[in-house]
């Protein structure tokens, strides 16, 4: 993902729009795209409550040079279910792009470009849809696609590409341009076995309402516990991770995974993901092996 984000951030004019709209909550490859161009500067939104910024701190923050606002679909911290239809409305009220770090969102959550009228979408395969490491998916709406150049390159981005003459580079149409160079095709056939071909199979909006009543069930289960919760209380705003305010996350996961809780933490956070092969008995027994490693904190 960050190649593909790259090649995006490289295309665009910061000369008049020297400005890059983010949130304290992105995960940090979002924010180090712009960390290290020279010209840029960075607005970073504030969090009230650590789980999710407001539309209106957005609005807040974005000015007529902003070139983009770059922030995600569903915070990795919390796994809150950010709207992204509103963020380009913003993005676009002061003539920026709105692009969207989906890498917590595709495979789980059903996502409509054009409905959210979004002008570019990173994501991959190494989440929600179960294809492994090595695979990243761009979508640039095609209307902004012929407007930009990026300034990194290679082969597979010419539209003469077979031609092999070094010295006449021509862009692609559409948002391949964008590409670089030869693909990894071992993640891209694990990527279509591993998850593309299932997630297609069972459908989005499936996943999506099984996925809530997981994650419904194991909050109710946490809360009942003692367990203070640092994800959004309302289920349409809230995707598969569950986070949990802890003392000592990574000596959580350590002990849970010595009884073969696959989990993870962020800052201070325990991160639990419960997908469509999960069902409740799976809920439970988590719960009660967390309370045995980490007692809620009194």
């Amino acid at each position: 993902m960050s190649v593909a984000l790259s090649a995006v951030a490289s295309a665009l004019d910061y000369a008049e729009r020297p400005r890059v709209v983010l949130s304290d909550l992105e995960f940090p490859t979002l924010a180090y795209q712009w960390g290290v161009k020279p010209g840029v500067k960075r607005a970073f939104v504030p969090s009230e409550d650590g789980i999710r910024v407001s539309r209106e701190a957005f609005e807040s923050a974005t000015d007529e040079q902003t070139a983009v606002v770059a922030t995600s679909q569903v915070y990795y911290t919390s796994g809150a279910v950010q709207d992204i239809g509103s963020i380009a409305k913003t993005a676009h009220a002061h003539g920026a792009l709105a692009l969207i770090d989906a890498y917590q969102a595709t495979g789980q959550l059903p996502t409509d470009v054009h409905a959210a009228d979004i002008d570019v979408l990173v994501t991959g395969g190494l989440k929600w849809l179960l294809g492994g490491t090595g695979i990243a998916f761009l979508y640039v709406r095609s209307s902004v696609a012929k407007e930009l150049r990026p300034t990194i390159a290679g082969w597979f981005g010419n539209a003469r590409m077979f031609d092999f003459d070094a010295k006449v580079f021509e862009f692609r149409e559409g948002a391949r341009r964008f590409e670089l160079g030869t693909t990894a095709n071992a993640a891209v056939y694990a990527a279509n076995a591993g998850g593309l071909d299932l997630v297609l199979e069972i459908g989005v909006d499936r996943l999506r309402e099984r996925t809530s009543e997981l994650v419904t069930d194991v909050i109710e289960r946490l809360s009942d516990a003692g367990y203070s919760l640092k994800t959004p209380g309302s289920s349409a705003e809230r995707a598969g991770i569950v986070a949990i305010q802890l003392r000592d996350p990574p000596k959580a996961v350590k002990a849970l995974t010595s009884r073969k809780f696959v989990v993870d933490y962020r800052h201070d956070r325990l991160r639990a993901s419960p997908y469509f092969y999960n069902n409740a008995d799976d809920n439970e027994r988590f719960v009660q092996a967390l309370r045995t490693v980490a007692p809620p904190v009194s």
